[in-house]
């Protein structure tokens, strides 16, 4: 007779693909498909994963280990952040829940939250103190630290002003204002957002010119990640244009050649030039001189520099400005 299986929904966010994570239940009297006696600490998992708020305060009431953990080392919690059950974690919280048990695959409750991106989970586990998953820039050995790495605490955003919705900040490092571009806990999950995150690091390495945005540094050992740039608090060009009467032609010509300086530079780095691929006024930023500065370069490319410039693919112009 073959056990009967209650299969446990979303799984674990470091799982391996295809493992399905299920609980095997003998019925007592040998009949195929009839099941008795559950054992409650299963049956705590399976309202977990049900959103059966009654069934488990029942289970909890009764003595039920609110950390039971299953073959795969998964808790309740496990199941209710996967599923988004805010009002669950609450409840097994409350109820003394580990808030950072690790399954055998390492992901906490927290970890898997942010995989499935449940919102009110996050934020609810975060206030509990649930501490956010490993970077995937992290490194075991302080020796392979970046050079360029920022302590998070260093950074103050208690008087921050949001620059760009859910992207940029303003917030103080080491006494000055700074721009600071952050990676969400919401994107971890996300390779291809990860992947442009490294990239846009590589690039920004190499540039350093009077017309580009600085780079000071960032943060990769912690969650969340960030990118830290000089804050410019003149604002971009865009609203500069908008704001303003039509730009004299000695100005025109100015910020032309600001501009066209700041584009020079990264066509001519060697062995790699950089092409920005977003160039539009709200990416051109203001100095304290009213000189002009290129900025973000979230969607540009290293191209491979010989006798003639030369790339593996060609360029598109997919998620950027240019139409």
């Amino acid at each position: 007779m073959e056990p009967v299986r209650f299969l446990l929904g979303k799984q674990s966010s470091l799982a391996p693909e295809k493992v399905i994570a299920a609980v095997e239940i003998e019925s007592e009297d040998g009949e195929e498909g009839d099941v008795i006696d559950i054992d409650p600490r299963i049956r705590l998992m399976y309202s977990a994963n049900e959103g059966d708020i009654e069934g488990i305060k029942e289970l909890l009431d009764l003595g039920t280990d609110v950390n039971f953990r299953d073959d795969d080392e998964r808790t309740a919690l496990h199941v209710a952040a996967c599923q988004g059950y805010s009002d669950v974690v609450q409840l097994l919280v409350d109820n003394g829940a580990e808030i950072d048990s690790e399954d055998r695959w390492g992901s906490t409750p927290l970890g898997d939250a942010i995989h499935y991106k449940n919102h009110h989970v996050i934020k609810l586990l975060e206030e509990h103190g649930a501490k956010p998953p490993m970077a995937p820039m992290h490194v075991n050995n302080s020796r392979e630290v970046p050079e360029y790495e920022i302590d998070a605490k260093e950074l103050d955003f208690t008087n921050s002003i949001e620059l760009a919705k859910g992207t940029f900040h303003i917030a103080s490092w080491r006494g000055i204002q700074v721009a600071v571009k952050k990676f969400g806990d919401d994107e971890i999950a996300d390779e291809d957002k990860v992947t442009a995150f490294r990239d846009e690091l590589a690039l920004l390495q190499k540039i350093r010119h009077p017309n580009v945005v600085q780079f000071l540094g960032a943060v990769t050992q912690s969650s969340p990640m960030m990118i830290v740039t000089e804050y410019l608090p003149r604002g971009d060009l865009h609203a500069y244009l908008k704001n303003e009467e039509p730009l004299r032609p000695t100005k025109a010509i100015r910020f032309a050649i600001d501009i066209a300086r700041g584009l020079n530079y990264l066509h001519e780095i060697r062995p790699e030039a950089i092409i920005h691929r977003d160039l539009e006024p709200s990416n051109i930023l203001r100095d304290d001189t009213g000189h002009l500065k290129v900025a973000d370069f979230g969607v540009s490319k290293l191209l491979k520099v010989t006798n003639r410039v030369k790339e593996d693919k060609p360029l598109t112009c997919d998620n950027t400005s240019y139409d």
